[in-house]
This record gives C-alpha cells, sequence and structure tokens, in this order.
C-alpha cells in the first residue's frame, strides 16, 4: 500500500498501533448502528413502503405518497409527532433557516444556550444589511456562552429565562468551529428537562452531524423540534440534497407553511426523481454514519500518536461525526488538506488552497472529493486559517478506503515537520 499511495512508512506503522488502540470503540460503534438499522427498518415495514413510493411526481406534487412515506419513516425513527423532509432545502443552513421563520413571530426572542451559533447562521440572526434576517424582523437572539469545561451555563441560562420572556430556546448539538465536544442527547434531555419544569417554552436542536451517532435523537429526550441536512448523516450518502425538520406536529406545520405557502404547507411539493435516494439513503444512513465514526476515531487515534491535540481524544465518548487536529501551523492545516485531497475517489489530483469562502470570517481551505458537492457525509475536511490551526474532519462512507486518505493527510502532515 506504501508504494500505491505513497504513504511514509512511519505512518503505516503508527496506524496498525492507532487501530489495536480503538478496537473496543469500534465494537461499541456496530452495536448502536444494529439498533439504529433495526429501528429503521421497523419505521419501513410500519409505513409499509411499497415501489410506487419510490417514484417521484412533477409539477404541484399533489398526492405524492413516497413524499408523506419519507415524513413519516423519519418521525417514526426519530421519535417525533411529525416531521418535513424535502430534496428542495439547499442546505441545513437553509433549513434551520426555514425552521426559524417558521415558528417565530415579529416581537419573539430567542435564547441559545451553546453559545454563537456557527459562522453561517450568523447572517441568519443579524445583518448589517436588509437581507430580511431575523433582526430585520424584530425578532432578537440572545446567547449564553458555555462554562469553561463546555457544560451549558445553567445559572446564566436562568438568569435570563427569569429577567426576559423568551419564546424559543436553541441548542447547536454539534461545535462547529468551536473547540468543544458535542453533546450528547442525555445532556440535551436534562437541561431541557430543567428548563421545561420551569418554563413553557419550546426547544429547537440543530441536529447536524448528531444523526445516528446514538441510539435515540433529541426529539425522544424532551425537545420539540430537531432540524438536520440530508447529504450529512441521514442521507446515508446517496440523497443528493435536502434537509429535515422533525418533532411536534403543531411546529412542523408552521414550519411546511414557511417552506411552500400558508395554509397550503405540505400538500404540494413535487419530488421529481428524489424519493428513491431519499428512501434508500436513509435505510443506509446507520450504517454510513457508523463508517464516518470509525475514521474520526481512527484519525483521533493516529495523530495522537503524531503528538498533536485533538479533540474529541480517541477513546472519549462521541456525539457526532467530527473530528478536530490542532496542526499548530498554518503550512500543516494547508498538507493536511492536501494530503487528504490525494487519497479521495473524486478530485484526488486537485490541490486545496485557502480562499475567501461565502459566509465565514476568515479564509478557509477545504477538501472535498465525494460524489456529492459538498457533502459532508463523504470524507471531508476543513479549517479557517486562523490559530490553532485546526483541521475539522467529518464524514468517511467506507472506513478502508478513508483509512488511506487519512494517512496520506498524515504523510504530508509529518514530512512538512521533519
Amino acid at each position: 500500500m506504501d508504494n500505491i499511495f505513497n504513504i511514509d512508512r512511519e505512518i503505516l506503522k503508527l496506524s496498525k498501533v492507532a487501530e489495536e488502540k480503538i478496537k473496543d470503540q469500534f465494537i461499541e460503534i456496530e452495536r448502536i448502528q444494529e439498533i439504529n438499522s433495526q429501528k429503521v427498518l421497523a419505521a419501513f415495514i410500519k409505513n409499509k413502503v411499497g415501489e410506487r413510493h419510490l417514484h417521484g411526481t412533477t409539477g404541484y406534487g399533489y398526492n405524492d405518497e413516497g413524499r408523506d412515506v419519507i415524513d413519516a419513516i423519519y418521525a417514526d425513527t426519530f421519535g417525533a409527532q411529525d416531521a418535513l423532509v424535502r430534496h428542495s432545502f439547499a442546505s441545513g443552513t437553509h433549513t434551520l433557516t426555514v425552521a426559524l421563520f417558521g415558528i417565530l413571530r415579529p416581537g419573539d426572542s430567542v435564547l441559545c444556550i451553546t453559545g454563537t451559533p456557527y459562522d453561517t447562521l450568523r447572517g441568519v440572526i443579524k445583518s448589517d444589511t436588509d437581507t430580511g434576517s431575523l433582526n430585520d424582523f424584530n425578532i432578537n437572539f440572545d446567547t449564553v456562552d458555555l462554562k469553561a469545561d463546555d457544560s451549558f451555563n445553567e445559572d446564566k441560562i436562568f438568569e435570563k429565562l427569569n429577567k426576559k420572556k423568551y419564546s424559543l430556546i436553541y441548542i447547536q448539538r454539534s461545535s462547529g468551529y468551536e473547540n468543544r465536544l458535542a453533546f450528547s442527547c442525555e445532556q440535551i434531555g436534562d437541561i431541557v428537562q430543567k428548563i421545561k419544569s420551569l418554563y413553557e417554552i419550546n426547544v429547537m436542536v440543530d441536529n447536524c452531524y448528531g444523526e445516528f451517532v446514538q441510539d435515540k435523537e433529541p426529539t425522544q429526550v424532551g425537545a420539540d423540534l430537531i432540524v438536520g441536512s440530508l447529504i450529512k448523516n441521514p442521507g446515508g450518502v446517496i440523497a443528493k440534497g435536502g434537509g429535515y425538520i422533525a418533532g411536534r406536529r403543531d411546529l412542523v406545520e408552521k414550519c411546511s407553511f414557511r417552506q411552500t405557502a400558508p395554509k397550503v404547507g405540505k400538500e404540494v411539493g413535487a419530488t421529481f426523481d428524489e424519493n428513491r435516494n431519499l428512501l434508500l439513503g436513509f435505510y443506509l444512513a446507520p450504517r454510513i454514519t457508523a463508517e464516518a465514526m470509525k475514521s474520526a476515531i481512527f484519525t483521533s487515534a493516529l495523530f495522537d500518536l503524531m503528538n498533536y491535540e485533538v479533540s474529541p481524544l480517541p477513546t472519549v465518548k462521541r456525539y457526532d461525526i467530527i473530528q478536530r487536529v490542532n496542526l499548530k501551523k498554518p503550512e500543516n492545516l494547508e498538507k493536511f488538506c492536501q494530503g487528504l485531497q490525494s487519497g479521495l475517489p473524486i478530485d484526488s489530483y486537485v490541490v486545496p488552497y485557502p480562499w475567501e469562502m461565502p459566509g465565514y470570517d476568515n479564509k478557509v481551505i477545504m477538501a472535498a472529493g465525494g460524489f456529492t458537492a459538498g457533502s459532508s457525509i463523504e470524507l471531508s475536511a476543513d479549517g479557517p486559517m486562523r490559530e490553532p490551526y485546526t483541521a475539522y474532519l467529518q464524514g468517511g462512507i467506507d472506513f478502508s478506503t478513508s483509512k488511506i486518505a487519512i494517512m496520506s493527510a498524515a504523510t504530508e502532515v509529518y514530512r512538512n515537520e521533519r
């Protein structure tokens, strides 16, 4: 393999050590994957999915049985009352935006209890120009930073709730470009229970990167609404795009009115030829997510052996598919992404460099060679060109080949430091 992929012999040695260290984690990942796969299968059987559901509609999309059954399968799998699953959502940010504008009204206030949200959502919250942000509609968005140990700052949360009436609690489950761990469903459920015991308030969770990582979802521990992207975990690499909103029926209905038109909601929306992709992708999603988890843990173990700061550590329980590697120097971040790119199935010959990516404050470098553009469930990595020059790796639909790309990234960093 070192001759075919030009992987350094030292990295090959370290990789064998890394794989030996994470055998038990792989067993646990496979246990969770089996549970989630059976949940999905049960939802398919319960909703009597047939060959007719694989075909789409055109025009207005009236009476699209496939569209309706996809919604039902997501709802049943995620322990929700209803779901809105559409290939026409342009991204996770778009889906989150529809959800926020669907359930909020002018004069409402939101409290995000996980600090400032991910970069691309900041323009949705507030913009200096008239872009139609929440602020333009007199919707206020407050934040509470996490504590130093990255736990919920309950004192600050309840201080805010005691002083002001909020319509929505917002939780970002994954870390974005912050150097913290993702939140487990147990952690989310605990804070939601405490808040709801004192206040009548809705809770929405940005569930991106977290689906099928555990054997439950935030809707099963008290969240009223969860939102995610189909080119991440639940699309199972088959979905070409889209997003989902799942949760309480009345809230999902409000979101559907924003997604199409008031009083029309879920009754329209042609699916064209996408029903098969969404159904097959969701069926495969637990297995694909498990492969991504293995890729993340292997990356953590390998770069930990190379004496780089990694988060999560290889033996720490994780609640999303993202792996952070602090590479210390800008050139190491570039080499990491360039090495990873060289081991990807699509565009392996491309050399990534930092660029001004829309929606971000710093230049960003990205390695991506997937069959779907921008897919975060396929192996990719990106990072802003700012200290500590962290590579954020996610995805990997087949560990045996993802391992090659990860070792290629390690080789480029290792040789750059020699």
